[in-house]
């Protein structure tokens, strides 16, 4: 089964209060294109982050955040009461010396003072909130992945309905095929024939026809057109990573259907041969989004 390069998971795991979100979506690219956001005390861990994500994912434009929200009681800033405590003496000692009022508003004035707004230390990442993410990266990718599995079988269906209908307009061309050659020989035929007075060398003219026909003749471009979409069901079923493949076989199935139809000389092939261009041209289209 082909995988979609189109793809979304999301995870959110809690530790400690600590509310750990990871968010991937991926989109068609001819390789990976991975741009991170990684919360700060994750940053550590970048190398590894991405060496996953590289491991199951292989192609796409892909962009991935890492974030964390904290309770409140969690995220608070810290007065540091000792030192509120130091500066409220130093004031009291200060106002006697200086015989000036003490503050009416104590906590207006302890706040400005410096530093007395303390936040906590800085975090350190322990192997155990590692573990907690990294569970969660994990679970975001395996939704991603599956939501690629999801969204390749469905492309995987729509392929094989548009080389079905390929396949049943090429076998539609081959009765016109057979009448356009007797259609020719006729034309040219009573066009010699309207001329007055002309001698022709019926020989050198059957001569002649042949080659006209020949050079109008599509078995080759029939045989390789066949080959071709033979050969990209084959590729479908080798399983995904085979996108790039798929593109360069339609690429083909292109030369040969354009090659049919400026040989066709024949109204009703055209007719056929732009709806197998508008079948391929929809293969195209989506091939872009396999991986």
């Amino acid at each position: 089964m082909i995988l979609s390069m189109t793809g979304y998971g999301k995870s959110v795991a809690v530790y400690n209060g600590k509310k750990i979100n990871v968010e991937i979506k991926s989109l068609n690219s001819k390789a990976l294109d991975l741009s991170t956001r990684i919360a700060p005390l994750y940053r550590e861990k970048e190398m590894e982050i991405r060496q996953n994500i590289q491991q199951h994912l292989l192609r796409g434009k892909v962009d991935f955040a890492i974030w964390v929200e904290k309770d409140a009681d969690t995220d608070a800033t810290n007065i540091n009461t000792e030192l509120a405590k130091n500066y409220c003496q130093q004031i009291k000692n200060v106002a006697e010396q200086c015989q000036i009022p003490l503050p009416t508003d104590w906590f207006v004035t302890l706040l400005r003072m410096p530093d007395i707004m303390s936040k906590a230390e800085t975090e350190t990442l322990t192997p155990e909130e590692w573990q907690v993410a990294n569970a969660a990266i994990n679970e975001a990718i395996d939704q991603l992945v599956a939501f690629r599995t999801q969204e390749g079988a469905a492309l995987e269906k729509k392929f094989g309905e548009k080389i079905d209908n390929i396949e049943q307009l090429l076998l539609s061309i081959e009765p016109y095929e057979k009448a356009r050659v007797e259609k020719i020989r006729a034309r040219i035929v009573d066009g010699l024939k309207q001329i007055p007075d002309v001698e022709y060398d019926k020989n050198r003219l059957e001569q002649e026809l042949i080659y006209y026909i020949e050079k109008l003749d599509i078995s080759e471009e029939k045989q390789r057109l066949a080959n071709h979409l033979r050969y990209f069901r084959e590729t479908m079923a080798e399983g995904h990573g085979q996108g790039k493949k798929l593109g360069f076989i339609a690429q083909e199935m292109g030369r040969e259907i354009n090659t049919t139809g400026s040989k066709s000389n024949n109204a009703e092939m055209q007719n056929i041969v732009v709806k197998m261009k508008d079948e391929l041209e929809q293969i195209k289209e989506q091939v872009l989004n396999a991986l």
